[in-house]
């Protein structure tokens, strides 16, 4: 079922089918319809990518449902900097002298450099490239944004991003993801947004009684899920899917992943007390 689903998903994108009489799912094996389905997924996406300013004004549900299933792995660079339109942006042009300049915040980077993702390969030793694109990255994005400068929290998405697309295309998209995502008002010194969606999301979940009457408070668990967008909570590869979708519709999927986690866990939450609930 799910392959027709996918396979029917395909078709209505892609319009007419190179064997447009026969269907994806055949009576072969299933491990064959997979490596079918993939070949027809990056054939898909390889038109999409190619024809993006077409495809998105006149198929935008289509794209979204796609995105929404995974982008594959060798397309995500591309697809997230076409995604928030950050491809061809002028500061790219500045990367190079900005990393030339001194920041404020350098003491503080360097620091959580090594904390962020340090079980990765690309991350885990010190002074490795990861590390210092990473560091390259967060010391740019302080320079252009000294209101905001560094934040905690930012480098596991900007590390993120490092692991899809040189240092470069990286520091575009993160640029795009503070102005155009909410998330720089989530990372000002006040935090004023945070509040604003902490606020949001417990108006939003029925534990929220139960939460008050253990004085666990909202940002006791969710703060991370706003300000790493999931990137610290699940593993790297289901929070990357989930970042896929971040890249499509924007915050939202935040607060849906957040419900439907308290929902998934309903009853034992209302059998805790703060500490249970805490763990």
């Amino acid at each position: 079922r799910l392959l027709e689903t996918d396979s029917k998903s395909l078709r209505s994108v892609n319009g007419s089918r190179r064997n447009s009489g026969s269907s994806l799912v055949s009576s072969s094996s299933a491990s064959s319809n997979l490596s079918h389905l993939e070949e027809d997924s990056w054939i898909l996406w390889g038109r999409i990518v190619n024809e993006w300013e077409d495809v998105r004004k006149k198929k935008e549900k289509q794209v979204k449902e796609l995105v929404r299933k995974g982008i594959p792995h060798h397309f995500r660079a591309i697809v997230w900097q076409l995604l928030c339109s950050a491809q061809s942006m002028p500061i790219k042009d500045q990367y190079s002298e900005l990393l030339k300049m001194t920041s404020p915040c350098e003491k503080l980077i360097r620091r959580d450099i090594a904390r962020t993702y340090p079980e990765h390969d690309f991350f885990k030793e010190k002074d490795s490239l990861g590390q210092e694109v990473l560091f390259n990255v967060m010391k740019a994005y302080s320079l252009v944004d000294r209101e905001v400068g560094y934040c905690q929290g930012s480098a596991f998405i900007v590390g993120l991003l490092l692991m899809q697309m040189p240092e470069e295309e990286a520091f575009c998209v993160f640029v795009k993801l503070m102005q155009d995502y909410r998330l720089r008002e989530l990372f000002k010194p006040s935090m004023a947004e945070l509040g604003l969606c902490m606020y949001q999301f417990e108006c939003m979940i029925q534990l929220y009684v139960h939460f008050q009457s253990q004085s666990f408070h909202t940002s006791m668990y969710a703060s991370s899920w706003f300000l790493t967008i999931f990137l610290t909570t699940f593993p790297l590869p289901i929070a990357t899917r989930i970042f896929d979708i971040f890249m499509s519709e924007g915050l939202e999927i935040v607060f849906r992943v957040g419900l439907a986690l308290l929902q998934m866990n309903q009853a034992e939450l209302l059998q805790l007390d703060m500490e249970g609930m805490l763990q």
